[in-house]
C-alpha cells in the first residue's frame, strides 16, 4: 500500500533513525574504547569526528527522520517522501560517513568535500520542512519555531563549511576556537534546541498528556531565543563582551518555554487506556532538563571568566551536558512515545483500519527501558566529569553505559516496528 498524505511514512523515517542509532553507538564506542583521544584539550581532529556522529549524525539525522512521522501526526502537516528525498538521504549519509573518515584521519581536503555533501542533503530537507509547515493547521508560532530552526541551519551550515574549507585554504580571519564556538551555538542552539521546542509545543501536550498551550505567549521562547542565537554568533565570532547579553537573552527564551512546560504539567487531561504511571519518555525528558540547567550555569560562567585552562575544561563539560545530556537525550525521549505511537497507526493502516492493535503504551519492553535510562543517567555526568577533570577513566566509564543505552534502545525499537513491518509484507504479499 502506499503512503497517502495523512498516513506517516514507513521507509524513510526508519532508515534516518537507523543511521542515527547507528552514529550515537559509534561515538560511544569510541569514546569508550580510546577514551585519552576523548579526555584533555578538546579541538583535535578525533573528537570532533566525535562530535560531528553527534550532532550531525544523531541529532540532525534524528530530526529529519521523526519530521515525517512527527508532520502527519503532530503538526498537521503533509510530508510525504519524493524520490529526491532518498537522494538528499544517500547524500547526508555518504557525506556523514566521509566527514567523520577524514577527521580521523586528518585529511582536511576530504572532510570539507564531505562537509558539502551533507550540508547540501539537509539544506534539501529543511527547505521540504518550511515547505511542509507553512500550510499546516497550526499555531503561526509554532510554525515559527520551525522555520528560524531551518534558517539557522542553513547558516550553521554555511559557516560549519567555512570553518572545513578553511583547513585547507587558511582564509578566515579571527581567532579559531571563537569561529568554532560561534557555528557550535548557532547550531545547537538556533537549530536543534529551536526545533525541539517548536516540535515540543505539539509533542509535548500528547505525551504528558494535557491542553494544548495557545495564544501569543509561544512567540517569546522564539523571539528571545532567535535573538539570543544570532547575538551570540555574532559577538562570539568578533570576541565581544556583550555574549553575555546575548547569552541571557537565549535563556529567556528557553525559560519562556519552561513556563509553558510547567502549565502543561499543571493542566493534565486524563490519561490514555494502558498508559503507565512511570512514563519513561518524561524521564528522559525531565533528565535533559535538568543537563540544560547545568549546561545554562557553565555557559553564564564561561561569558563571565577570562579564557584560562580551567574554563577550557569547563567548555568540554558544558559541550557534553549541552550536546549529550540535554540534545541527544531529548531525543531519546521523542523516541520513547514517537515510534510506538506511529507504529499503531502503521498497523492500524496494514488492516484498511479494521482491526484496533494494541495500546502504544504496551508495545515498549519496561525492563530495557528502565536499562536505557540508567545508563543514560550514570553515563552523563560521568563523561562531563571525565572532560572535566581530563580522566581517562571517567570518560570510559560515562561512554560504555551510553553505549549499551543506545544499543538496548535500537534493540527496543526493533521490537516496537517488526509487528507493523510483518502487516506491510504479509499486505503486499501475492495470493497463492
Amino acid at each position: 500500500m502506499a503512503t497517502s498524505n495523512k498516513q506517516p511514512a514507513r521507509t524513510l523515517p526508519l532508515l534516518y533513525l537507523s543511521a542515527a542509532h547507528v552514529s550515537l553507538a559509534l561515538a560511544f564506542l569510541f569514546a569508550g574504547c580510546w577514551p585519552r583521544a576523548v579526555a584533555g584539550f578538546f579541538y583535535h581532529s578525533w573528537l570532533l569526528a566525535l562530535v560531528h556522529l553527534i550532532t550531525l549524525g544523531w541529532i540532525s539525522l534524528s530530526i529529519i527522520g521523526a519530521f515525517y512521522i512527527v508532520a502527519p501526526l503532530a503538526l498537521r502537516a503533509r510530508l510525504a517522501p519524493r524520490r529526491l528525498d532518498y537522494v538528499a538521504y544517500g547524500f547526508a549519509l555518504v557525506g556523514l560517513i566521509g566527514m567523520v573518515g577524514h577527521f580521523w584521519i586528518q585529511e582536511y581536503g576530504g572532510m570539507a568535500w564531505s562537509a558539502g555533501t551533507v550540508a547540501l542533503g539537509l539544506f534539501y530537507m529543511t527547505v521540504r520542512i518550511v515547505g511542509a509547515v507553512r500550510d499546516a493547521a497550526i499555531q503561526p508560532a509554532v510554525k515559527w519555531h520551525i522555520v528560524l530552526a531551518c534558517v539557522n541551519f542553513w547558516v550553521a551550515a554555511s559557516m560549519g563549511l567555512l570553518i572545513a574549507i578553511d583547513k585547507v585554504a587558511h582564509f578566515l580571519g579571527g581567532f579559531v576556537l571563537a569561529n568554532v564556538f560561534a557555528h557550535a551555538h548557532l547550531a545547537a542552539l538556533g537549530w536543534a534546541t529551536m526545533m525541539v521546542i517548536g516540535v515540543g509545543y505539539r509533542m509535548l501536550p500528547m505525551t504528558i498528556p494535557s491542553k494544548m498551550p495557545t495564544g501569543r505567549s509561544l512567540y517569546v521562547s522564539a523571539v528571545f531565543l532567535e535573538i539570543g542565537v544570532l547575538g551570540l554568533f555574532v559577538t562570539l565570532l568578533l570576541r565581544s563582551p556583550l555574549t553575555i547579553v546575548f547569552g541571557l537573552t537565549a535563556i529567556v527564551g528557553l525559560a519562556a518555554f519552561a513556563v509553558h512546560v510547567a502549565t502543561m504539567l499543571r493542566r493534565p487531561v486524563p490519561k490514555p487506556v494502558g498508559a503507565h504511571r512511570i512514563d519513561f519518555g518524561l524521564l528522559h525528558a525531565a533528565a535533559a532538563g535538568v543537563w540544560l540547567l547545568a549546561a545554562i550555569a557553565i555557559g553564564l560562567l564561561l561569558l563571565v571568566e577570562p579564557t584560562s585552562p580551567q574554563m577550557l575544561r569547563a567548555a568540554a563539560a558544558y559541550g557534553i551536558f549541552g550536546l549529550v545530556g540535554f540534545l541527544a537525550q531529548m531525543v531519546v525521549a521523542m523516541e520513547a512515545r514517537l515510534l510506538p505511537m506511529v507504529n499503531w497507526f502503521w498497523v492500524y493502516a496494514a488492516s484498511d483500519y479494521r482491526v484496533a492493535p494494541p495500546s502504544p503504551h504496551a508495545m515498549r519492553d519496561r525492563f530495557l527501558q528502565a536499562i536505557v535510562f540508567i545508563g543514560w543517567a550514570a553515563g552523563v555526568p560521568s563523561l562531563a566529569a571525565g572532560m572535566f577533570f581530563e580522566s581517562a577513566t571517567l570518560v570510559s566509564v560515562g561512554a560504555w553505559p551510553l553505549f549499551a543505552a543506545v544499543v538496548l534502545a535500537a534493540i527496543d525499537n526493533v521490537f516496537v516496528v517488526i509487528p507493523a513491518r510483518k502487516c506491510h509484507v504479509a499486505e503486499n504479499w501475492p495470493a497463492a
